[in-house]
């Protein structure tokens, strides 16, 4: 028969499962203090920076270099970009799981931007050598004698955008989660805002990459060739890849625990074979199976089905000598149903930022409407119509800095002590500035179309009407702010929200989202165009902006917008508020902390610990 002892080891000995024991986590302890930090900031954003340069540079202008150099019809050539693009969203979910479970975010960083650079090299290798793509010709005056891509050529172009999209899967769902891993130190009171500092920044200079990625490179690719403006990212590339590599002795590199998406998949198993288990009363003396030092004891009252995945029903059965349960499938560990209920619960808020990203999908709406408008800026110099989408993103990269360092600081003066918005409500406000971009929008956009109408270019869609085109700015400066709040907002409240395991996955559901929206708008754009046009009536989405309604368009996304507003504050309501988030699921560092401090200590930490998460 087996002592009482010898059965709390097995109760309790499935902290064995962390790769690496409790004495090698202490004597790294020390080590890991002395890392991470803000000095290893520049290195990671100069790697996410030079990498948006590269790959957006490359985007703006690959329908031309499709059209021209490959000989694709317009169709075929967006249908390529349209693939690229959908590869390139998507991937940074695998990549992310892949950090998460297998790799770790440094490695799957250093990987991907090794791959990354070989893929942009393959590409620029198309302007070389003139045997990957079919060789020049006049389509005007020879048309017979222009040859198509070959197979090979074909499959040469495919490799290389392949390779670019599996690169940009390992490091952009990584990148913004490695870089908080340097900062966040979840026993200091100030961390709250020390993360908020950190995306903050973050963000404003991704955002001045894709800036200077529209304007610097496409303009040494329209005026100097393709070959220096192909051969330039793959020099900025390079620069990414060394500047994350270079910094190496200074990370805080965390370790795999596990495979997060066997995690996961065994607790939803676990808990549906253990359907028909009663739940036991709240309160009652009940045998959870835990990670040994664990700070979670006992799983929330939240999605309580699931922590039938997590109930000791007999530790002779359910438990081997070794400690380890003796079949994952049924019997799972008080962290990993936590981390299963912290992926569900986020799941509806995550849902209204994918609602929210909708107005950003209409910018070739704001193109017909610029280039049919007054863009002057004095008498000589008339402002491109497809520049005025980088407004929004100015507003990104001006706010950031003004709300940062300048709005904070005088309200935490004026109130005594420090002034923070708090995540959900800052992720409101962006959803109330989409609102309220597609309502000033629609409220142009009719204005501009009454006008046209009535100097005569009803017919004439690309007739310049006595309107200054700067109107449209006001639209882009409403989206911006909600870029800053909502879409910052998000991504910081997914990473503080969920387990320090699941971070890559966490910084990559924001993306995923606007490549969900995507495919959503392409839906609502076709029923409407297909509803709108019957009777022989002109679409509102018509070619020729006079004709078509594109005011009553954004004004049914602003309604979807206001709806999606009332929807976020009733998932806001059920999710509840985030100062009760205590029972976070914490990492190795945060363990070994614990098990090397004396009695007293352990119970300050972990006061504090919960403080911080109150405050997240």
């Amino acid at each position: 028969m087996e002592s009482s002892s010898d059965e709390e080891k097995k109760i309790n000995g499935h902290h064995q499962q962390q790769q690496g024991g409790g004495e090698e986590e202490e004597g790294n302890t020390p080590n890991k203090k002395k890392k991470g930090g803000f000095i290893t900031m520049p290195f990671i954003i100069a790697n996410e920076s030079f990498e948006k340069v590269a790959s957006y540079g490359l985007t703006a202008n690959m329908i031309i270099y499709l059209m021209k150099d490959y000989k694709m019809s317009l169709a075929k050539g967006q249908n390529v970009l349209f693939l690229w693009s959908a590869a390139s969203n998507f991937l940074p979910l695998v990549g992310a799981f892949v950090a998460d479970s297998y790799l770790g975010r440094y490695l799957t960083i250093g990987i991907g931007s090794i791959i990354s650079l070989l893929g942009i090299t393959l590409l620029w290798l198309t302007t070389i050598i003139p045997h990957t793509k079919p060789p020049p010709c006049n389509p005007l005056s020879t048309p017979n004698n222009c040859k198509s891509p070959t197979s090979g050529q074909y499959a040469f172009l495919w490799f290389a955008l392949l390779l670019m999209s599996i690169g940009a899967g390992g490091v952009r769902p990584c990148s913004q989660a490695f870089g908080a891993d340097q900062v966040d130190q979840r026993e200091n009171p100030k961390n709250r805002r020390v993360l908020e500092t950190f995306f903050n920044w973050y963000y404003a200079c991704a955002c001045l990459s894709v800036v200077i990625a529209l304007t610097v490179i496409v303009y040494i690719q329209d005026h100097l060739g393709w070959r220096i403006g192909f051969g330039i990212p793959v020099i900025l590339m390079f620069l990414s890849g060394l500047a994350f590599f270079l910094a190496s002795p200074f990370y805080v590199i965390n370790k795999v625990k596990k495979s997060l998406f066997t995690s996961l998949a065994q607790v939803a198993v676990a808990a549906f074979r253990n359907r028909k288990m009663a739940l036991p009363p709240q309160g009652s003396s009940v045998q959870y199976y835990m990670n040994k030092d664990s700070t979670i004891t006992v799983p929330s009252d939240r999605l309580r089905c699931l922590n039938k995945a997590c109930i000791i029903q007999d530790p002779n059965q359910d438990i081997g000598p070794d400690g380890l349960t003796k079949n994952p499938w049924k019997l799972c560990t008080v962290e990993e149903v936590e981390e299963l209920k912290s992926l569900i619960r986020v799941l509806p808020i995550w849902s209204t930022g994918v609602i929210m990203s909708l107005h950003t999908n209409l910018g070739s709406f704001g193109l017909l409407q610029a280039r049919t408008m007054d863009r002057h800026l004095g008498p000589n110099f008339e402002l491109p119509a497809a520049s005025f989408g980088t407004f929004m993103i100015i507003v990104i990269i001006l706010w950031i800095p003004i709300y940062d360092r300048v709005l904070l600081p005088i309200a935490s003066k004026i109130r005594g002590k420090p002034a923070h918005l708090g995540v959900k409500l800052r992720m409101g406000i962006g959803l109330f500035c989409a609102f309220m971009a597609m309502l000033v929008s629609g409220i142009v956009e009719h204005i501009r179309r009454r006008r046209a109408i009535n100097e005569g270019f009803i017919n004439n869609g690309e007739g310049v009407i006595n309107m200054s085109a700067f109107w449209l700015i006001l639209s882009h400066v409403f989206s911006g702010l909600s870029e800053v709040f909502n879409g910052i907002g998000q991504t910081e409240f997914y990473y503080s929200e969920m387990p320090k395991s699941m971070s890559s996955l966490a910084t990559s559901l924001f993306g995923v989202g606007m490549a969900v929206a995507s495919l959503l708008g392409s839906v609502i754009l076709n029923l409407v165009d297909d509803i709108t046009k019957k009777r022989g009536k002109d679409s509102w989405v018509s070619s020729n902006v006079n004709k078509g309604h594109y005011d009553y368009y954004y004004w049914l996304i602003a309604v979807i917008c206001f709806l999606n507003i009332l929807y976020f504050v009733f998932c806001s309501w059920v999710y509840g508020p985030v100062e009760e988030r205590k029972k976070k699921v914490v990492d190795e560092e945060e363990l070994a902390m614990l098990r090397s401090t004396s009695q007293h200590q352990k119970a300050v930490v972990k006061e504090d610990f919960i403080g911080v998460s109150k405050l997240n």
